[in-house]
C-alpha cells in the first residue's frame, strides 16, 4: 500500500459540509491532505495555477455558485494538464438526469452526500482506501454510484 498521503480537494460552498467533510478525513485509515475551495470559480483557477500540485482526487459539488460542479467537470476534461484527475461528483442530488450527465461528462464516481456523520466517514474511507490501492481507480458504470 503506498505511504504517501493522498491529496485532496473538496470543492463546495457549504462551510459545514466542507468542515464535516475534513473531519471524516481526518478520522479515516488513510492519511490525506485537503484543500477546499468555495465555488467552481476558485477551483479552476486553483487547478490552473502553474505551480498547483494537482490533487489524487477531488470531490466536486454540483450546486454552487458563479460556476458549477457540472461546468468544472466538462472543463477538467476538455483541459490537458486536468484531464486525469479522478472526480468524485459529490452532491445532495440523487436525480438520474445529474447521474446520468455527470457520467457522461467523464466523472470518475457519483456519491449523495450521506445524511449522518457515520456514513459520511464510511464512505469517504472507502473512496480514499480504493484511490490509495489503486491511484489510477478503474471506475466503471456499475460501480458509478456509490451507495452505502
Amino acid at each position: 500500500m503506498n505511504n504517501k498521503p493522498i491529496y485532496v480537494i473538496l470543492a463546495d460552498d457549504d462551510e459545514s459540509d466542507r468542515m464535516n467533510f475534513k473531519e471524516a478525513l481526518e478520522e479515516g485509515k488513510i492519511k490525506t491532505s485537503v484543500t477546499s475551495v468555495n465555488d467552481g470559480v476558485e477551483l479552476m483557477e486553483y487547478l490552473m495555477k502553474e505551480d498547483t500540485q494537482l490533487p489524487t482526487i477531488l470531490f466536486l459539488d454540483l450546486n454552487m455558485p458563479r460556476k458549477n460542479g457540472l461546468e468544472c467537470l466538462v472543463e477538467i476534461r476538455q483541459n490537458e494538464k486536468l484531464s486525469e484527475i479522478v472526480v468524485a461528483i459529490y452532491s445532495t442530488s440523487s436525480s438520474e438526469k445529474d447521474i446520468e450527465n455527470t457520467f457522461n461528462s467523464g466523472a470518475n464516481v457519483y456519491i449523495k452526500k450521506p445524511n449522518n456523520f457515520a456514513k459520511l466517514k464510511s464512505v469517504l474511507n472507502e473512496i480514499v482506501t480504493y484511490v490509495n490501492l489503486y491511484r489510477d481507480p478503474p471506475f466503471n458504470l456499475d460501480n458509478f454510484l456509490l451507495k452505502i
